[in-house]
């Protein structure tokens, strides 16, 4: 189990007893220039021959896959929102684009015969959703049959020929990414395209993300970009926007794949202070074994009184 909790220091490749690991690699994915077009969904599926979902709109906007899934490795979510709810800042990327507040000056209009861009109630928040690659991983610490491996790079990832599908992982998530396939109960999610990094190529998702919402590369590096980012982005009035998984201090150990949020985490479906379910396994551990021991030691003084 990963011992880096608050501290942050110690590279969790390293401590998986990687010898001259490379720089930890991550995502960042920066919500304010996503524009919905779910390339990163289908280039995932095609690089990792992951099935289709099927089509189904579930009545939420344009959003066809709904969730991270065995079969949905990327999930891009559409969040409406009425006007008012939250900070109407200016729109985040050149001429408003991204998660837009349609209506405001600079918004691209969706569409010139409706009058669709000239309505202020409403904007939509998009976001491209991952496997976090965490520090502190508990769908690692409860596998019994090794088939959750820490890679050289900090990832984590699935080997789905030894993985049993006794589905420890899937519960021991504290962001419901895992998921197991109806046709043969094994687990499966991203590998942040373990086999395209160690080649040196970038994962399939970012290379066809069109406005780089989706960020790959050395995650310290992306962590100074990210504040960089944010500090643009309220300086421009957005005084919404956030970082999210970013921080080394929080209930997982800092996550590989983080986001900048435009609103709070509950928006987009994600837990606002996740800590991984197996953060206590040594400290725990520790007490069962004192407790035995006092268990023993009164059970053989019990014997002892009464056999005298």
């Amino acid at each position: 189990m990963s011992t880096e909790g608050g501290g942050g220091s110690v590279d969790p490749a390293v401590e998986a007893g990687w010898v001259d690991a490379p720089p930890r690699m991550g995502f960042f994915t920066d919500t304010s220039v996503c524009i919905g077009c779910k390339a990163c969904e289908v280039a995932c599926k095609e690089w990792n021959d992951v099935p289709t979902s099927g089509l189904d709109l579930l009545g939420m906007s344009y959003d066809n896959t709904g969730a991270l899934t065995a079969n949905s490795w990327r999930h891009v979510a559409f969040v409406e929102q009425p006007a008012g709810r939250s900070d109407p800042g200016p729109g985040p990327g050149p001429g408003g684009s991204g998660s837009q507040f349609l209506g405001m000056p600079g918004a691209r209009p969706p569409g010139r015969e409706t009058g669709v861009g000239q309505r202020t109630d409403f904007r939509w928040l998009m976001m491209s959703d991952v496997c976090k690659h965490c520090t502190e991983a508990g769908c690692l610490d409860v596998c019994p049959t090794g088939s959750l491996l820490r890679t050289e790079f900090g990832t984590v990832v699935v080997q789905e020929d030894i993985c049993n599908g006794c589905g420890y992982c899937v519960s021991a998530c504290p962001y419901g990414v895992i998921d197991r396939r109806a046709d043969d109960g094994r687990a499966w999610k991203c590998t942040l395209c373990y086999d395209r990094i160690g080649a040196g190529l970038t994962p399939a998702c970012a290379q066809a993300c069109p406005t780089e919402s989706i960020q790959y590369g050395p995650l310290e590096e992306l962590r100074g970009r990210a504040e960089q980012r944010v500090g643009v982005l309220r300086s421009q009035g957005v005084s919404q926007a956030r970082l999210y998984g970013h921080d080394p201090a929080d209930g997982v150990g800092g996550d590989g794949a983080f986001f900048l949020l435009l609103d709070e985490p509950e928006v987009y479906g994600l837990p606002p202070d996740p800590v991984v379910p197996t953060r206590r396994l040594p400290s725990m551990w520790r007490r069962a074994g004192v407790a035995a021991v006092a268990m023993a030691a009164a059970a053989v003084v019990a014997f002892a009184g009464g056999s005298s």
